[in-house]
């Protein structure tokens, strides 16, 4: 078997990260098409295709993806031998990069991260965005992790795993004094109005199934897609709000939010979705047992 060339291999680690021949050239300060002969030969020596060549973007294969993880792991510790050589007092710092759904709760994501926090080694990178943009990051390893509150739906990769981490009970919160008795569920939401998730959602089709079970027509004064929002107007309005009790367990503790009614049956899941990887980062291990 040939001897790597490791130039090649620095290019693809180039290409593999910022997506394309393009922008990859202008890093390396090289034409496009010398750097595709250096990526043909790589592939050549390997025997097998690294990427799949799109009209706008490069996309891994799994030869490539596995190539990626050998490659981010020399020339890490390329870089760690040149520092140490050198003499230099440093902190080794790894980085964790985590997507997250919009719809999910910040105190569910900052109690994920707890273990994290504070640590000088450590610098955490968090991102939002669809589930489909997020697990084309993912595969891209772009990012570590998505958290979810739920799993990827359709067609997804089989390398991509979704693990539940943690499940919560979901009902009705509200002001204090906004109801003068106990809530009668679900026969009181055809005359209050309500703050709800929006539709897609698992809690909000859940909800919706029990209501339109029982004939009810809720009045609806909002219908919100980010957590962050939705605890705001809960704090904010005159009204009852559909949310998991992390949401708002700021707001309970304080007594300016009350838990009105827990809704049986109804529950949140929480769900890391992670890569098969020959080199997973160790990071992860600390945060999903």
């Amino acid at each position: 078997m040939p001897a790597l060339n490791y130039n090649h291999l620095r290019y693809f680690h180039a290409v593999a990260h910022a997506g394309s021949l393009t922008r990859a050239a202008e890093q390396l300060n090289l034409s496009q098409s010398a750097l595709s002969v250096q990526l043909k030969s790589l592939e050549e020596a390997l025997g097998h295709a690294l990427f799949d060549r799109g009209p706008r973007r490069m996309s891994l294969t799994e030869a490539g993806k596995i190539a990626l993880d050998y490659a981010d792991t020399v020339f890490a510790a390329g870089e760690a031998l040149q520092q140490t050589l050198a003499g230099r007092v440093r902190i080794d710092q790894q980085v964790l990069r985590i997507g997250a759904l919009p719809t999910l709760s910040r105190n569910f994501q900052a109690e994920f991260i707890a273990p994290l926090i504070g640590r000088r080694d450590v610098e955490l990178i968090m991102l939002s965005g669809t589930m489909r943009d997020l697990l084309a990051q993912l595969e891209a390893h772009e990012l570590d992790v998505v958290l979810a509150n739920q799993p990827p739906h359709g067609s997804i990769a089989p390398d991509i795993l979704c693990r539940r981490i943690a499940q919560q009970p979901v009902g009705l919160v509200a002001p204090p004094g906004l109801l003068r008795r106990p809530l009668a569920f679900p026969q009181d939401l055809a005359k209050l109005p309500v703050l709800l998730p929006t539709r897609g959602t698992d809690i909000r089709t859940g909800f919706d199934q029990l209501l339109d079970a029982a004939g009810i027509q809720p009045i609806i004064l909002a219908e919100v897609d980010d957590m962050a929002m939705l605890r705001l107007l809960a704090r904010s309005s005159e009204a009852l709000t559909l949310v998991p009790p992390i949401v708002v367990k700021d707001e309970l503790a304080a007594g300016t939010l009350e838990a009105v009614f827990t809704i049986p049956g109804l529950t949140e899941d929480f769900h890391a979705i992670t890569q098969r990887r020959r080199f997973p980062n160790p990071l992860l291990r600390e945060l999903i047992q």
